[in-house]
């Protein structure tokens, strides 16, 4: 298979002994295959993940194309715990109250308005369909 495979990264041919596959139909020279954004090499010892024909190192494909909060703008981790408001996602300490900064914590009635979540005493009588 070498010498006919075309590297993903160059466009040369991969004559190498060696070749890292990526999916399969992406095949890459072994000094080729870099993170799009910082060029930390991707070999067979880190995680890889392809987005528009690129290959990112996982910190940088989290950075650039995960969900991130809501209310601070940061990445999640594996491990966070997240609240949800619609299309929203949230950190559990950023899940507050836009007036008076409370934290609202699962079975609190709330409203979302805009990009605003406001806690019972601060909304009012809710709209149809806008507590949650």
């Amino acid at each position: 298979r070498p010498g006919l495979a075309l590297c993903a990264g160059c466009g040369g041919r991969i004559q190498d002994p060696f070749l890292l596959r990526v999916s399969p139909d992406l095949e890459w020279h072994v000094a080729c295959l870099k993170c799009a954004e910082c060029g930390q090499p991707l070999d067979e010892t880190c995680t890889c993940f392809l987005r528009d024909g690129k290959a990112y190192c996982k910190r940088d494909y989290s950075r650039l194309f995960g969900i991130k909060c809501a209310q601070c703008r940061a990445a999640f981790s594996s491990s966070d715990l997240v609240m949800r408001a619609r299309d929203h996602v949230y950190h559990l300490e950023c899940f507050r109250c836009a007036a008076c900064g409370r934290q609202l914590l699962p079975g609190d009635q709330f409203c979302l308005r805009e990009r605003d979540l406001l806690c019972r005493a601060d909304h009012g009588p809710a709209p149809d369909g806008a507590a949650a």
